[in-house]
């Protein structure tokens, strides 16, 4: 329970006053999230609450039965804003698919929507994709939660009780030739890339995102995107050297990007021209090596992670240096990244 107002008693609830420096009132519309944002209202106090009126009727759907349909725009409106940029495109493909099969023929009402719905649901979307069902499943979960607390419906979360698809953990370990037949099909952008993201072991949107900014006091300084773990990697050794050399390279180009990972024009590389450059490397590095053609295939640029993970652990023979250099909040979630690729090594009973 929220604590009792002491001041401004004639706000209604998520009304604002704030004061400024001249001694003039302004209004501002609690818009919530973390951290906090505020629409102004003006600084009119009779306009101001016919305003707050009328975004708060604006949040109740306006039929009697709240569908499906009401709580989706709602919650991409409110709620998805204010995830990862990733997060964001990947809710909005999942609410697309779950649209599909909730609005078909019209969108259902929230009432109507039973645990036998989200079992139709599951089966029929785990003959296209099992793991993308899951997803699909967790996200119905918290946009029902969500609709609860805003009053759309009292009725218990359909997804309790539902089982998902068994999942199997991707177990890929990229071996050092595989890895060399891919980079030394690649071009320099590729190349910076790929030595970037095995040194640090970061996902590929904070390798790319890094800039000449995130570099001082002898370290790499970086938020991770998806979960907000800041981190600081020490500069030294190949790191360095491959620092370095990215300087000088940058240095040649006539425009000067402020981005590590840049393009032969000095143009920062995207997430989607680091895809696009790293798929025709593969092929091509397939193409020249049949013989790793299908570990080459099977390779993604993301198992540069895990790769990291990995030679970290048994390099340091400690998991624990894994867990802090991949920014993980437990020891647990680190050993679903690093691949036990040679199995344990045991000494004989006598």
């Amino acid at each position: 329970m929220g604590r009792k107002p002491t001041v401004n008693l004639n706000l209604p609830k998520g009304m604002r006053a704030r004061r400024q420096r001249s001694g003039k009132i302004y209004y501002y519309f609690d818009l919530g999230g973390k951290p906090r944002k505020e629409m102004p209202l003006g600084s009119d106090y009779v306009l101001a609450v016919e305003r707050w009126a009328e975004l708060e009727a604006s949040k109740i759907p306006a039929c009697a039965r709240p569908t499906i349909k009401d709580l989706a725009e709602r919650y991409a409106r409110e709620v998805i804003p204010l995830k990862a940029h990733k997060t964001q495109e990947e809710n909005l493909r999942q609410l697309k698919n779950l649209m599909a099969f909730f609005c078909s023929p019209t969108p259902a009402p929230l009432e109507d929507i039973d645990p036998v719905h989200v079992r139709m649901y599951m089966d029929r979307r785990s003959k296209e994709a099992r793991v993308g069902a899951n997803r699909e499943k967790a996200l119905l979960s918290h946009m029902w939660n969500m609709a609860r607390q805003w009053g759309y419906t009292d009725r218990a979360n359909p997804c309790a009780g539902v089982d998902g698809n068994s999942e199997r953990g991707r177990d890929v370990y990229i071996e050092d030739n595989v890895y060399l037949a891919v980079y030394n099909a690649g071009d320099q952008a590729l190349k910076d890339a790929m030595d970037l993201a095995y040194l640090i072991g970061q996902r590929p949107s904070d390798t790319i995102a890094l800039s000449e900014h995130d570099i001082k006091e002898g370290a790499i300084w970086l938020t991770q995107e998806k979960t907000g773990k800041k981190l600081r990697i020490s500069i030294e050794g190949e790191l360095a050297a491959l620092l370095a050399r990215i300087a000088r390279s940058k240095a040649g180009y006539k425009f000067h990007s402020l981005k590590l990972i840049v393009k032969e024009n000095g143009q920062p590389l995207t997430r989607g021209g680091l895809r696009g450059r790293f798929e025709k490397a593969r092929d091509l590095a397939a193409e020249l090596n049949p013989e790793l053609a299908k570990a080459i295939l099977a390779f993604q640029f993301r198992d540069l992670r895990a790769k990291a993970g990995t030679d970290k652990a048994e390099s340091a023979g400690d998991i624990r240096q894994a867990q802090k250099q991949l920014g993980h909040s437990s020891v647990k979630m680190t050993e679903q990244y690093v691949r036990n690729r040679k199995g344990d090594k045991v000494g004989p009973t006598r």
